[in-house]
């Protein structure tokens, strides 16, 4: 009987790295800092164009989702969406009452 590995609840499809530069990163690396790049899509360390690629103190900080922060303003607070009671409409008289 084999055992399913289960699921993680983080998307890969979504996963995100952003490049961390460390003390005497070059400047390629601090360049690139606050970019987000799909996982599948991030450029390899050391970068092209490191001036120390031999000693490139760089590295990949990952995230759950390629976005930084939310994506519309309701989503900011979670669930805390305004549900606003619209007043009801048919306490009026019918308008296609003659009466």
């Amino acid at each position: 009987m084999s055992v399913k590995p289960q699921k993680s609840p983080v998307s890969k499809q979504w996963h995100a790295v952003t490049i961390v530069a460390k003390g005497s990163s070059c400047e390629a690396a601090r360049a690139a800092r606050n970019t987000r790049y799909l996982s599948a899509q991030a450029p390899r360390l050391p970068l092209a164009d490191c001036s120390k690629p031999d000693a490139c103190p760089c590295a990949y900080k990952h995230h759950a989702d390629r976005r930084g922060e939310a994506r519309r303003t309701d989503d900011e607070g979670g669930m805390s969406r305004s549900t606003g009671v619209t007043p009801e409409r048919r306490q009026r008289a019918d308008r296609r009452k003659i009466d």
